[in-house]
């Protein structure tokens, strides 16, 4: 590996109330558990490890849109939805590429991180 040969290996999201966070991402999502400790909870979202953490201090409460891909966003949000998630909006088509289309569909954990689902579906036409 170079220098130059980035990927994801973790990523981090603040969170004030661990139990709450942790509660939503294992039990609502279904995120793997990996591991506590003081303060911290980490997942295994697919290829990433999701780490949940309270923030050092106040200038810390900071975020980026965390996108969990899916292969089927309809039957995710629909599932999403019965564990009482709720969607900013409905998927929805977002981008029609050459090869296929990208799909979304937004939400909040329960410490206001975004999240989405994201779906490129194969084009048919």
């Amino acid at each position: 590996m170079t220098a130059m040969d980035l990927t994801i290996h973790q990523a981090y999201l603040p969170h004030d109330d661990p139990d709450a966070a942790m509660a939503f991402y294992r039990d609502t999502l279904g995120i793997p558990f990996l591991f506590q400790a003081p303060g911290l909870a980490f997942f295994q979202a697919g290829e990433v490890r999701l780490m949940l953490g309270l923030p050092e201090n106040d200038s810390q409460k900071f975020s980026s849109i965390v996108y969990f891909r899916v292969d089927d966003i309809e039957s995710a949000y629909q599932e999403l939805k019965t564990r009482g998630v709720e969607f900013t909006h409905e998927p929805r088509l977002i981008h029609r590429g050459r090869t296929a289309d990208l799909w979304l569909a937004a939400f909040f954990d329960p410490d206001r991180n975004p999240l989405a689902l994201m779906s490129e579906v194969p084009r048919r036409d």
